[in-house]
C-alpha cells in the first residue's frame, strides 16, 4: 500500500510503499497525532523503518493497496 507524509517546513513528500494493512497505519498516525507517541512510525515493504516526528506531520494520505504488475503488457 501506498503511503504518502507531507513534512512541515519541506518542500517534498515521504512516499513508501509499505505491507501494513491501512488499519495499521491509520492507528500508527492516530497513536503520533495524539500524543501518546513522539514518532510516526511505519516500515516500508524492504523492512526499513521511516520515523518522522509528530509535530512536523502536515497530512498522511493513505493509498489503496497496489497489485504487482508482472510480465509485459500491450501499449
Amino acid at each position: 500500500m501506498e503511503v504518502k507524509i507531507g513534512v512541515q517546513h519541506s518542500p517534498r513528500e515521504i512516499v513508501l510503499e509499505s505491507g501494513q494493512s491501512a488499519e495499521e497505519v491509520e492507528r500508527a498516525v492516530d497513536e503520533a497525532l495524539t500524543g501518546k507517541s513522539e514518532l510516526l512510525k511505519l516500515v516500508d515493504d524492504h523492512g526499513r523503518k521511516v520515523l518522522v516526528a509528530a509535530d512536523r506531520v502536515a497530512y498522511v494520505e493513505i493509498g489503496e493497496p497496489t497489485t504487482r504488475k508482472v510480465g509485459f503488457g500491450t501499449l
